[in-house]
């Protein structure tokens, strides 16, 4: 039997026992083989690859390390993630992008062998709990659709559209930019309505997971869902492991992230500024205010990305029927997804003018009734 075997027995073995850690660490440190490091590495790809198959992605992985532990944790994991995957010829579509993120995470050293050794056992302790989560496409290894040659056009054109609104420091022009991109992604799904109607595709609804970190997770996630709604798609939020799925056609979820991040930063400047003012004006601002800014930011925009759907879909009442079978499409896997849902009122103090500064702020963003189908109820 190896020590990391024995290391892990211990470890297990009473896992309420404040010592069995230590003890585990203990094992590890003492054994100074290069055989140790090469299997407790082993090991730890072994749980990650596991963890693939149970549904976990490697933003979602990173996620929770960041939430439940600590950076030298978060880096360890990072560390698995690049030399698990690094095998693989072609990775799902959005892992990449996912792995790439870690490129700022580098490799932690650890003082010591036991703080190395302790550090590593608290990650695999975490990395064994995580339940399976629903899956949101293939796993590293399966078979793999053809990969998309480039972006379309116009997602490019949105995502211009949208770093310029994030840049400026004017409020007009942002409104302006963030509208116009808006009317983009709603032109976009209408066109890949129409090719849906002449030319009826296999493709089915999708989905993704996207982050929604803490502060004010709640306000954030209402965001998100107003953003799927107004775009066709639908959103149910996992408050317990920090993300939303989003259920959707592929163009639309590649919208949908994007609109979502840009508001989100756009909406946190205006937070900002808001603060800053009130603070000028002698008046101490708080969390509540900062709640209730969000809130009522995510409430207005949500009522004007969906008048600006509505608006280019009226445009073209033909499309109606078809943008009608694949919302129908979108629910359907959105239930077989999540059989079971429920509806979660927002808690926090309530502060009339961070409703009204989050208010204007979403009427500046330029993108107002709440989406029809809420998970979330204010």
């Amino acid at each position: 039997m190896s020590t990391v075997t024995d290391a892990l027995k211990a470890l297990y073995a009473d896992e309420g026992d404040a010592h069995a850690l230590d003890t585990a660490a203990s094992l590890l440190a003492a054994d100074r083989t290069g055989a140790v490091d090469a299997e407790l590495a082993r090991r730890g790809e072994e749980f990650v690859r596991t963890l693939w198959t149970r549904g976990w992605q490697p933003a979602d992985l990173v996620r929770t390390a960041r939430r439940e532990l600590s950076d030298e944790h978060v880096r360890l994991l990072a560390g698995l993630v690049r030399s698990q995957t690094a095998g693989y010829e072609r990775l799902p579509h959005r892992w990449q992008a996912q792995i790439d993120a870690l490129d700022d995470l580098t490799a932690w050293k650890a003082p010591d062998r036991f703080s190395y050794a302790t550090a590593v056992l608290e990650l695999y302790r975490l990395l064994v709990r995580l339940p399976r989560l629903d899956a949101v496409g293939p796993v590293p290894g399966e078979a793999l659709p053809p990969a998309a040659v480039g972006e379309p056009k116009t997602l490019t054109r949105i995502r211009a559209l949208l770093a310029k609104a994030e840049a400026t420091t004017y409020a007009e022009e942002a409104e302006a930019l963030t509208a116009k991109a808006q009317e983009l992604m709603a032109r976009h799904s209408l066109d890949e309505a129409t090719l849906a109607a002449g030319a009826p595709s296999p493709e089915t609804p999708g989905a993704v997971r996207i982050g929604v970190d803490p502060p004010y997770e709640q306000a954030k996630a209402i965001l998100l869902d107003a953003v799927a709604t107004a775009n066709h798609c639908r959103a149910v939020w996992n408050e317990a492991f920090g993300f939303s799925t989003v259920v959707g056609f592929e163009a639309d979820l590649e919208a949908v992230e994007l609109l979502y991040t840009s508001l989100l930063v756009q909406g946190t400047a205006a937070m900002t500024r808001a603060e800053a003012e009130q603070r000028a004006g002698g008046r101490k601002r708080t969390k509540s205010f900062r709640q209730s800014f969000l809130l009522a930011y995510a409430n207005r925009l949500g009522a004007r990305l969906a008048a600006t759907s509505r608006r280019v879909a009226a445009e073209v009442p033909t499309l109606l029927p078809a943008l009608a079978s694949r919302e129908v499409a979108v629910a359907a896997r959105t239930d077989e997804l999540f059989p079971e849902t429920r509806a979660t009122r927002v808690r926090g103090a309530w502060d009339e003018a961070g409703w009204t500064h989050g208010t204007s702020a979403a009427d500046r963003a330029g993108l107002s009734t709440p989406p029809a189908r809420r998970k979330l109820h204010p």
